[in-house]
This record gives structure tokens, C-alpha cells and sequence, in this order.
């Protein structure tokens, strides 16, 4: 496999004319570099322009303004083809008539090889990929999940120096997405590829990703680690956005070694943040819901608006003043459940909770 590259984007920007000459900005000035090796997702809605920013680096659009690099080469100007990356697409887009062997192979034969240079290039790639014995076989007589794999083998037979998935396992069904994922990560780390995956799937992300890129509106919201995004969000938008969350406004009344003391309906908590904060400033606190225990002891008292067994948790919504938090309880077997309408105490997890606006 040759060396992976990095990728960087400066000022890039995406715009598109509507049909009344109104301009709409689907990418807006974003900068961003991903590492040789890395594996980076782009998360966000509908239209945020993750899937623009995705096929622009391709060669399938080009930016309004800005630069993309590839390694040191600047690749706005190159076509799809004579850029050093492969893409893995959702539709799979595979040759009905070609057998796997020579779907996966179709590149190769573009660029003229040997046949025993191709024979020993797709060999590898359809055991690294788990299609040993199904060489023969044609699109219409194999699985969703095989056909996913004959599209990333093609791909990555190509050795590309940066891989590119546009939500290459949406057409699964949720079993064999969770398997997929698990196989495109092992590769992935098995081989040093750079890796751009798009998704709004916010689990894959999690699962797939050394760093998460949160897009919204054309601009980028936060990158992280999956651990920063989901602990540390740096808005409402994000917190929102990745994971389930429960906020909460409070008044800031002190800030000291521990952090920023903060009055949430007459408690005095300690919580982390990430900017200067004012004595006497309102703040949304954001709290997980796995970050919330209900019981006889707690900090708070609500009272349980709804209760449900949901199998590795118990699922309560508890009305906290004029917030309704969602609470997940893990280990139900054998612990108290609260029913609807009792008055319970709530804990939340100091260490837990973070300011995000």
C-alpha cells in the first residue's frame, strides 16, 4: 500500500445559484487538515455540507473559493480520475454485468496493468475483505453486505492515498451496518489509510472515528475525538447533535480552583467549561442522561413523569423545576424502579456536566 497522504482544505467554499439567482453557500470557509492515516468523519443534518465537502476533495465538484490539497499538491483543477483517492459510495455502484473478480479489477485494467499483476492485486484484496470463493459470482447473486464489500475492495485495490465513503453502509439493515463498520475500521487501521467518511449516523461516527468533524449550515461546528464531542461540546448545537442531552440554565456565582460554580434551582455545583465566565451570568448547563441517577438520595427533588424497562437500562423522564430530564438507568434488574408521578431525589454527576453556552 503506498503512503497515505494528508489532506487539507483552506477557505474552501461551495455556492450554488438557485433558479431565482439567489446564491445559496453549501460549504462556508471551512479549514481543515487530516493527517496522513487518520480516520476522519463528517457528521451533521441533512445539508450541512458534509457530502459537499466530501465530493469537492473527490474531484466531483469544485469549490467556489479556496484551496484543496492532497499530500503538497493542490487538486482543484484535477479531474476525478487523476487524483490519488478512491470512493466508496452508497449506491455501491457496481458493473451488473461484470462478475466480482472484475468489478473489483476495473481499475486496475484502466490502468493497463499485466493480467498477473491484477490477478495477484485482487487475490489480496478479496481475502482481506472476507470474498474468497465468491470471485465468480455477479452482483444479483450475492448479499447487500457482499456487494459492500466488492465496492471497497475495488476501491481500495486502487491503493489510493486517501479513501473517500459517502455513507457507504445506509442501504444495510442495523445488524450488518454494526458488523461492517467494525471490518471498514480494521482495514482501515490494518493498512494506515487516510479516511474521510461521511455519515448522520451518529453511533458509526463514534465507532469509526479518531476524530469527528461536526458540520452545520455549511460551516464547521467542532473536531474532536468522539470522547471531546460527546464530553466537551462546544455548543448546544453539538450536544444536541451527538448523543442524547438534557440542558439546563443556571447562574454562575463563583469560579475558583474547581471550576465554575454554578446555581442550578438553589444547588451550588461545580461545573467545567470552556471560556471565562462571569459572576452573575446565565449558562446552559448540558447533562447525559446516563450522567443522571434517581433514587431516596440527590442533590435535586423531581418527580417521575414517565418510566420505562427498556432491557440494559430503565428510561425515566423526571420533571426538574421547569426542565423535564431524560434519565437512563443502567443495570435495571433488581434495582427499585420508580413509577409515574413519584417523588424521587436526583443526582447528577458533577464531573459529568459541561457549559455550553
Amino acid at each position: 500500500m503506498e503512503k497515505s497522504k494528508q489532506v487539507r482544505l483552506e477557505h474552501v467554499v461551495k455556492e450554488y445559484e438557485a433558479p431565482d439567482k439567489s446564491v445559496f453557500r453549501a460549504v462556508d470557509d471551512v479549514n481543515l487538515v487530516i493527517s496522513p492515516g487518520e480516520f476522519v468523519t463528517l457528521l451533521g443534518p441533512s445539508g450541512c455540507g458534509k457530502t459537499t465537502t466530501l465530493r469537492m476533495i473527490a474531484g466531483f465538484e469544485v469549490p467556489s473559493q479556496g484551496e484543496i490539497y492532497l499530500g503538497e499538491e493542490k487538486i482543484n483543477k484535477l479531474t476525478p480520475d487523476k487524483r490519488d483517492t478512491a470512493m466508496v459510495f452508497q449506491s455501491y455502484a457496481l458493473f451488473p454485468h461484470y462478475d466480482v473478480f472484475n468489478n473489483i479489477s476495473y481499475g486496475l485494467r484502466l490502468r493497463k496493468l499485466t493480467n498477473a499483476e491484477i490477478s495477484e492485486k485482487v487475490s489480496a484484496i478479496i481475502e482481506l475483505v472476507g470474498l474468497t470463493g465468491l470471485e465468480k459470482r455477479y452482483p444479483n447473486e450475492i448479499s447487500g453486505g457482499q456487494q459492500q464489500r466488492v465496492a471497497l475492495a475495488r476501491a481500495l485495490v486502487m491503493e489510493p492515498g486517501v479513501m473517500l465513503f459517502d455513507e457507504p453502509l445506509s442501504n444495510l439493515d442495523a445488524k450488518l451496518r454494526v458488523s461492517m463498520r467494525t471490518e471498514i475500521r480494521k482495514i482501515q487501521r490494518r493498512l494506515g489509510l487516510t479516511s474521510m467518511y461521511v455519515t448522520h449516523d451518529q453511533a458509526e461516527a463514534m465507532a469509526l472515528s479518531d476524530k469527528i468533524i461536526i458540520m452545520n449550515k455549511g460551516r464547521i461546528e467542532q473536531i474532536g475525538s468522539p470522547e471531546e464531542i460527546y464530553q466537551r461540546p462546544a455548543s448546544e448545537f453539538v450536544a444536541d447533535f451527538i448523543g442524547r442531552a438534557n440542558f439546563i440554565k443556571g447562574i454562575v456565582k463563583d469560579i475558583d480552583e474547581k471550576g465554575v460554580l454554578v446555581d442550578l434551582y438553589g444547588v451550588l455545583l461545580h461545573v467545567q467549561g470552556s471560556r471565562q465566565y462571569k459572576s452573575g451570568e446565565e449558562v446552559t448547563v448540558v447533562v447525559r442522561p446516563e450522567s443522571i441517577t434517581v433514587g431516596n438520595e440527590g442533590q435535586f427533588e423531581g418527580e417521575v413523569l414517565m418510566s420505562m424497562f427498556m432491557g440494559a437500562h430503565q428510561e425515566y423522564f423526571v420533571q426538574l423545576g421547569d426542565v423535564t430530564l431524560n434519565v437512563e438507568q443502567l443495570n435495571p434488574m433488581g434495582a427499585i424502579k420508580f413509577k409515574e408521578s413519584e417523588k424521587v431525589r436526583v443526582h447528577i454527576n458533577e464531573q459529568s456536566m459541561y457549559i455550553v453556552s
